[in-house]
């Protein structure tokens, strides 16, 4: 519209402040984590630790593919990170409710695994592929850090979706395998 438009006010915005804003980011990222840490392994016991360490797999995957994409951290970036980081515990704990579920039926705990990953794993590639979808989408219709959100949680769903369902059933098996924790009160019965 021809409408005429008066200065009143002009600012410019330094890249300290963004610097700053991501470093808040990171750091309550970690504090976030810290917190999910002790709840996992203070509510779901040995399977709390192993989804810890999977975790840990889990962001270690995801920062060597960002290091090799040479992905730069952008405070959309972190956030795309830090909700598939999201993800990957909600995926931990859907399985391991499916686990109790199958331990509190009287199976035995190599049976309640198979079983507990195998009725989670419809709901689990249910919402990673619609997370995928909408991330795919935000990178192909959205610009500059609306496509950084796209694409880091693109690959962090991808990600997480790999190290819960191989990873953690992996360990949990190495653990059940290994019958040094026999205590199924450990497992979350």
């Amino acid at each position: 519209l021809p409408v005429k438009m008066d200065v009143m006010e002009k600012r410019a915005v330094g890249p300290t402040l963004g610097a700053d804003s991501l470093n808040k980011s990171v750091h309550a990222g970690l504090i976030g984590l810290i917190v999910i840490a002790l709840f996992m392994a203070g509510y779901y016991r040995l399977p709390g630790l192993v989804a810890i360490l999977a975790l840990i797999i889990y962001t270690l995957l995801v920062l060597m593919i960002f290091a090799a994409l040479h992905v730069t951290m952008t405070l959309p970036g972190v956030a795309g990170f830090l909700l598939s980081m999201g993800m990957a515990v909600d995926t931990n704990i859907i399985i391991f409710e499916r686990l109790k579920e199958e331990l509190w039926a009287g199976k035995t705990l190599r049976s309640a695994i198979d079983a507990g990953f195998k009725r989670a794993f419809v709901a689990v590639l249910d919402s990673h592929v619609t997370t995928l979808i909408a991330g795919m989408i935000l990178y192909y219709f959205g610009t500059g850090p609306i496509k950084g959100f796209g694409i880091t949680l693109s690959i962090g769903v991808v990600a997480s979706l790999f190290t819960a369902v191989s990873m953690t059933q992996w360990i949990l098996h190495l653990v059940a395998g290994s019958n040094m924790v026999r205590d199924l009160r450990l497992y979350g019965k």
